[in-house]
Protein backbone atom coordinates (compact mmCIF):
# COMPACT_ATOMS: atom_id res chain seq x y z
CA UNK A 1 0.00 0.00 0.00
CA UNK A 2 1.15 3.71 -0.42
CA UNK A 3 0.40 5.20 2.21
CA UNK A 4 -2.10 4.15 4.55
CA UNK A 5 -2.21 6.87 7.72
CA UNK A 6 -4.60 9.79 6.67
CA UNK A 7 -4.31 12.44 9.85
CA UNK A 8 -3.58 11.67 13.57
CA UNK A 9 -6.93 11.56 15.47
CA UNK A 10 -6.58 13.84 18.22
CA UNK A 11 -9.17 13.59 20.82
CA UNK A 12 -9.23 14.07 24.63
CA UNK A 13 -9.24 10.39 25.28
CA UNK A 14 -6.39 9.88 22.70
CA UNK A 15 -4.06 12.65 24.34
CA UNK A 16 -4.63 11.18 27.27
CA UNK A 17 -3.11 7.97 25.67
CA UNK A 18 -0.40 9.54 24.46
CA UNK A 19 0.61 10.93 27.75
CA UNK A 20 -0.05 7.97 30.07
CA UNK A 21 0.99 5.04 27.90
CA UNK A 22 2.98 6.54 25.05
CA UNK A 23 -0.02 5.54 22.38
CA UNK A 24 -0.31 7.43 19.42
CA UNK A 25 -3.89 7.41 17.22
CA UNK A 26 -4.50 7.81 13.65
CA UNK A 27 -7.00 7.53 10.64
CA UNK A 28 -5.90 4.92 8.17
CA UNK A 29 -7.31 3.95 4.98
CA UNK A 30 -9.63 1.33 5.51
CA UNK A 31 -8.13 -1.48 3.63
CA UNK A 32 -4.94 -1.03 5.35
CA UNK A 33 -3.38 -3.86 7.47
CA UNK A 34 -1.15 -3.78 10.59
CA UNK A 35 1.86 -4.70 8.76
CA UNK A 36 1.57 -1.55 6.57
CA UNK A 37 0.62 0.56 9.24
CA UNK A 38 3.53 0.33 11.28
CA UNK A 39 6.31 0.23 8.17
CA UNK A 40 4.71 3.14 7.21
CA UNK A 41 4.90 4.79 10.82
CA UNK A 42 8.10 3.82 11.24
CA UNK A 43 9.42 4.90 8.17
CA UNK A 44 7.57 8.33 8.47
CA UNK A 45 8.57 9.50 11.85
CA UNK A 46 11.98 7.24 12.51
CA UNK A 47 10.51 5.36 15.31
CA UNK A 48 10.03 1.67 16.42
CA UNK A 49 6.44 0.64 16.70
CA UNK A 50 6.23 -2.08 19.49
CA UNK A 51 2.50 -2.96 18.37
CA UNK A 52 -0.37 -1.99 16.40
CA UNK A 53 -3.93 -2.08 17.10
CA UNK A 54 -6.82 -1.18 14.71
CA UNK A 55 -10.64 -0.46 15.18
CA UNK A 56 -13.32 -0.52 11.74
CA UNK A 57 -15.65 2.54 12.92
CA UNK A 58 -19.03 2.51 11.27
CA UNK A 59 -20.31 5.62 9.85
CA UNK A 60 -23.22 7.35 11.51
CA UNK A 61 -26.54 7.25 9.79
CA UNK A 62 -27.60 10.97 9.24
CA UNK A 63 -31.27 12.41 8.18
CA UNK A 64 -32.39 15.75 6.14
CA UNK A 65 -36.10 16.91 6.56
CA UNK A 66 -36.42 18.80 2.61
CA UNK A 67 -39.25 19.67 1.08
CA UNK A 68 -39.81 16.47 -0.40
CA UNK A 69 -39.84 14.46 2.57
CA UNK A 70 -36.85 12.82 5.04
CA UNK A 71 -33.71 11.81 2.92
CA UNK A 72 -31.99 9.41 4.88
CA UNK A 73 -28.01 8.76 4.35
CA UNK A 74 -24.97 7.09 6.07
CA UNK A 75 -21.04 8.68 6.86
CA UNK A 76 -18.50 6.69 5.13
CA UNK A 77 -17.04 3.78 7.35
CA UNK A 78 -13.23 4.44 8.88
CA UNK A 79 -10.61 2.97 10.20
CA UNK A 80 -8.58 3.63 12.95
CA UNK A 81 -5.01 2.76 14.36
CA UNK A 82 -3.53 2.78 18.18
CA UNK A 83 0.43 2.59 17.77
CA UNK A 84 2.18 1.93 20.73
CA UNK A 85 6.06 2.86 20.73
CA UNK A 86 9.51 1.46 22.50
CA UNK A 87 9.82 2.82 25.46
CA UNK A 88 11.44 6.47 25.65
CA UNK A 89 10.27 7.32 22.12
CA UNK A 90 7.61 10.03 20.81
CA UNK A 91 5.88 11.47 17.71
CA UNK A 92 5.73 15.34 17.34
CA UNK A 93 2.20 15.63 15.40
CA UNK A 94 2.92 18.79 14.11
CA UNK A 95 6.09 18.83 12.76
CA UNK A 96 6.35 15.18 11.40
CA UNK A 97 9.26 13.84 13.29
CA UNK A 98 10.23 11.65 16.72
CA UNK A 99 12.20 12.43 19.46
CA UNK A 100 13.99 9.75 21.45
CA UNK A 101 14.02 10.09 24.60
CA UNK A 102 16.55 9.02 27.40
CA UNK A 103 17.05 5.39 28.43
Amino acid sequence: MKHPLLRPWLTEKSTGLTEKKGQYVFVVKPDADKTDIRNAVEKKFGVTVKSVRTVNCLGKAKRQQTRKGLIAGKKSDWKKAVITLADGQSIDYYSGSAQKGEG
